[in-house]
Parts: C-alpha cells; sequence; structure tokens
C-alpha cells in the first residue's frame, strides 16, 4: 500500500499492510533536536526519514493580531504575552454583556481580508508527493466563545445568559466557515482529511456537561463537517481529555476520526474505545505523550505500539496522544514509535 492508500484503509477500518501513523507537528521548540538525531535539516526530510503516512498543512491566515487562524479573533481586553494564541483565562470583550442584540458591538473580522487563495493552494502543492494530505482548520468555535467572555464567564453564562452565548458562537461559527470555504476552494481535489476540534476534556472528564455541549457546540460543529463532505474530504475530530461520554455525539455528528486518544485520560484507555466503538468509529493517537515518550525507554514505545496494533489492527491511526511533539519528548522514543510500525 502507499500512503494514500493506507490512511484510507486505516480510516475506513479495511485490512492494512500496517496502520498508518502521524508524527503530529512538532513545536518549533523541538525540531533541533529531532533534525540533529535523525540527521536531517527540515521537516519534509524528518517525516521521509521515519516513513510517516499524513502531512499537515495549517489554513494560512494573515490578520493585524496573528499569523495563527485560531487566533485571529482579539477578544482580550488586555494584551497578553502570544499572539499566536487565543486568551482563555483573561477577562474578554462580551465579559459584561446579556443582550444578544450587542453581538454586533465587537469590530467581527472578514476572513477573506486574511486569507490569500493562492497562498493557500501554493502550500498545499509544496507538500511532498505521495503523503495524505489533511488541512489543519482547527475551527474553535467553543474555545473562541470562552476567549470572548473569559472562560469562567462564558461557562456561567451558559445558563445565565445563553442567548448572548448563541449569538457569538454562532458569529464565530459563520467566520469559520467562510473561511474552510475559501480553502477548500482554492485547494480542491488537493486535501484527503481535515483536522477540526475543541478541548472539551480534562484528565477526568468533560469540562462542560453533554448537554451543554449538545445545546451550545454541535451545531456549529455539524456545520463543519457538513462543509468538510461536501468536498470528499474525511473529518478528523480534535479534543483532548476524556471525552468518553460524547463519542456516541460526534459518531451521529459524521466524524471519520477521533484524535488524540489522550492515553492516560479516564475512560480513554483504547480496548475500552475499541470495544465501545472500533465498529463505528476510527481514532487517532494513542502513545501517551505525557509520560511514556516522555520518560520511557524505546523498548517500552515499541511495546505500546504492539499493544496498539494487537488491539487495532486496523482503524487506529498510531501517533502521539497530543499533535504537539515537545522538546521534552526523547527523539530515540520517536525513532522506536515508526520503527515499530
Amino acid at each position: 500500500m502507499n500512503r494514500i492508500e493506507r490512511f484510507y484503509a486505516t480510516v475506513e477500518r479495511r485490512p492494512v499492510d500496517r496502520p498508518a501513523s502521524w508524527l503530529g507537528i512538532p513545536d518549533g521548540a523541538a525540531l533541533p533536536k529531532l533534525y540533529r538525531y535523525f540527521g536531517v535539516s527540515d521537516t519534509k526530510a524528518l517525516k521521509a526519514k521515519i516513513n510517516d503516512d499524513i502531512y499537515p498543512v495549517e489554513l494560512p491566515s494573515h490578520s493585524p493580531t496573528s499569523d495563527a487562524i485560531y487566533a485571529t479573533f482579539d477578544f482580550a481586553k488586555e494584551s497578553h504575552g502570544d499572539p499566536d494564541e487565543r486568551t482563555l483565562t483573561a477577562p474578554g470583550f462580551f465579559e459584561d454583556f446579556t443582550d444578544p442584540a450587542d453581538v454586533d458591538r465587537f469590530d467581527w473580522p472578514d476572513p477573506e481580508q486574511y486569507i490569500d487563495p493562492a497562498e493557500c493552494l501554493r502550500v498545499v502543492e509544496e507538500v511532498p508527493e505521495g503523503y495524505a494530505v489533511m488541512g489543519v482548520l482547527w475551527s474553535a468555535h467553543f474555545q473562541d466563545m470562552c476567549a470572548a467572555f473569559g472562560m469562567e464567564t462564558a461557562l456561567i453564562k451558559m445558563y445565565t445568559d445563553p442567548e448572548i452565548v448563541k449569538a457569538v458562537i454562532d458569529r464565530i461559527t459563520e467566520f469559520y466557515l467562510k473561511a474552510n470555504r475559501i480553502f477548500f476552494e482554492a485547494t480542491r481535489g488537493k486535501l484527503h482529511a481535515i483536522l477540526i476540534g475543541n478541548d472539551f476534556g480534562s484528565q477526568q472528564g468533560l469540562m462542560v456537561g453533554p448537554d451543554a455541549l449538545r445545546e451550545f457546540v454541535w451545531d456549529g460543529t455539524r456545520q463543519f463537517i457538513r462543509q468538510a463532505k461536501s468536498y470528499g474530504l474525511k473529518v478528523i475530530f480534535h479534543s483532548c481529555g476524556s471525552i468518553y461520554d460524547v463519542i456516541p455525539d460526534l459518531i451521529e455528528l459524521g466524524v471519520d476520526v477521533i484524535h488524540p486518544i489522550q492515553a492516560l485520560a479516564a475512560n480513554m484507555e483504547p480496548q475500552k474505545l475499541k470495544d465501545s466503538f472500533g465498529d463505528r468509529v476510527s481514532f487517532c493517537g494513542g502513545v501517551d505523550a505525557q509520560h511514556l515518550l516522555v520518560n520511557g525507554t524505546p523498548e517500552e514505545v515499541r511495546a505500546k505500539v504492539e499493544e496498539l496494533k494487537s488491539i487495532f489492527p486496523t482503524g487506529l491511526i498510531i501517533s502521539p496522544s497530543h499533535e504537539a511533539i515537545l522538546p521534552d519528548i526523547s527523539p530515540a522514543n520517536v525513532e522506536a514509535l515508526f520503527s515499530s510500525l
């Protein structure tokens, strides 16, 4: 099988020569150590060296405040450290608003001003031939809504002032639908999948109850999924943490792959996920990036990969349990992960 065939077969839970794999998106601070260890000079060479299957491409966007699509909304009332990171814990623009009509008080950005279709096409065409190309869109409308109020305020207003919350999250959804359409049209026929998502889970369970997600979040998620599938794309949905209780919801919404199987989170054990949902959805992740890849030995990593392959002979894209490879992860353990496939 080539990489693209292996990707589709894994996602569709058909027989494979080996499970598809994904390195994730290494943090910039982790790259020099990885390059030195593998004897390469760039990410393209690194992925070729380890024989990775999926090549992520972030949707390029350049707003006045950030070059990250997920940080386009400047909701923070006060300046903060990194312009390419959204602010969740600081007070947000809508902190004191309760009337849904006040949604128009914010200067909502227009993605057409910040996204160049020619650049979208260029970054996708720069992917080396043969990879399954995954557009990294995020479209994290729930997390952006939390930033719009300040997270604590947002979670309270979901119960005290639901209409303003719905008005804000609907506007955020509109932004991402328009941004994603620009990307899809510019790259039509050149993508195989997208990655979208929001972080709903903590180490022990959901941050908000399933009913709140159903009331405020799933409508936008459904629209993102339908839009992507109208372009023939597989949908990989990301949420860190323990999200076991809403996996049936995500299946109903049309998600093809759930990422990342945060291996140490409650109820996210690979065998439990396989037994509960393995005939209805596929997964990505499973190799613990909280402890194993940081503190374990290559032998322990190989053993974990073999265990995952026995549980999921297909239906699991084997990958670290977080998309970001951080500097504390041993390159020798990265090598062990991929050499065991």
